[in-house]
């Protein structure tokens, strides 16, 4: 446990997942009873305790409480970097994970919001359709719901490195541009992540590469499934994913409480990547709704006496909560 600000408690802890890597998890808690859950995901080849850093230090100094893990192959845990079988694999870690913090006395009746970027992004949709009904909302920053056009492989190539991943899945020689520069605008985080050990910075390795894209087709597919209240943010200006599809996202999923916010000129990484003045932008925007909707959400908690239907307290009997 350590003080990172006067009002800032951050600690960490590693967890054992069903599969037998040891994953990093983190948490920022505010001084007092925090006014709501949030949990971090963060995008491909990246981590939580260094990378959303400031956007969880942004989060616990509006009075929230944040959880972060870094994926198999990812940031701090272990595996081999850039590299997982299967990203469904990576969504049952994410949910055990929330869930377990969810089910602490102390956090039986707070709210729970996920926030993710990019990958992140697709990672609390998936989270969200294993318990559709237990998450109070959703924050997608530049969500993966489709890998842009000029930063996928044509179709002949995909066919070849779909064949290839089943026999060497772990080779790095997927071809792409460089991702650090496409998506972070402030040139001093962009020499960051690359001084940072814990982001992967090589090609994207064969399997980890086809599930992404299996999972971005999936996600597009299925945008109607998004049910949970979120806002989703993106930069028009974003050349890794496509802002487009956020639109789609937007039009299409059956949330009956959504928001989108595009922000003309601004990169991909809204959370980290941007110019400062433009963080500062964006987490207002994103801050003002986690605040809307705790207000909205704890005055229907109070007219419901409690949270009486939580599908988590009922998750051995329902089997919502399945690998």
């Amino acid at each position: 446990m350590a003080k990172v600000a006067p009002d800032v408690t951050y600690e960490e802890e590693y967890i054992l997942n069903a599969r037998g890597f040891k994953l990093f998890t983190c948490r920022w808690l505010p001084n007092g009873e925090p006014k709501a859950l949030v949990f971090l995901c963060h995008g491909y080849a990246m981590d939580c305790s260094i990378s959303m850093r400031g956007a969880a230090h942004r989060l616990v100094k509006a009075g929230f409480a944040v959880y972060g893990i870094d994926y198999e192959g990812h940031g701090k845990s272990s595996g081999l970097q850039g590299f997982f079988s299967n990203f469904d694999d990576l969504v049952v870690d994410c949910s055990d994970y929330f869930s377990s913090i969810c089910e602490k006395r102390e956090n039986s009746n707070k709210l729970r919001f996920l926030l993710g970027e990019s990958m992140g992004g697709a990672m609390v949709l998936l989270v969200h359709r294993k318990l559709p009904n237990f998450w109070d909302g959703a924050v997608l920053i530049a969500p993966m719901c489709k890998i842009a056009d000029d930063l996928k492989p044509n179709q002949m190539v995909v066919s070849v490195l779909t064949q290839l991943a089943r026999v060497i899945p772990s080779w790095r020689i997927i071809p792409t541009n460089d991702i650090i520069d496409a998506a972070f605008r402030d040139p001093a985080v962009r020499k960051e992540i690359r001084a940072n050990p814990y982001c992967y910075k090589g090609r994207p390795r064969l399997q980890t590469g086809y599930q992404l894209m299996l999972t971005s087709m999936d996600i597009e597919k299925n945008l109607e499934q998004v049910s949970v209240p979120f806002l989703v943010v993106h930069g028009e200006a974003d050349t890794v994913t496509d802002p487009a599809v956020s639109k789609l996202l937007y039009e299409t999923a059956s949330s009956t409480d959504k928001t989108i916010k595009l922000y003309p000129g601004m990169w991909h990484s809204l959370s980290y990547g941007e110019l400062p003045e433009n963080l500062d932008i964006v987490f207002t925007d994103v801050i003002s709704w986690l605040d809307d909707r705790v207000a909205s959400g704890y005055e229907r908690l109070e007219k419901e006496g409690k949270r009486e239907n939580d599908p988590l307290e009922a998750k051995y009997s329902s089997k919502e909560l399945v690998a």
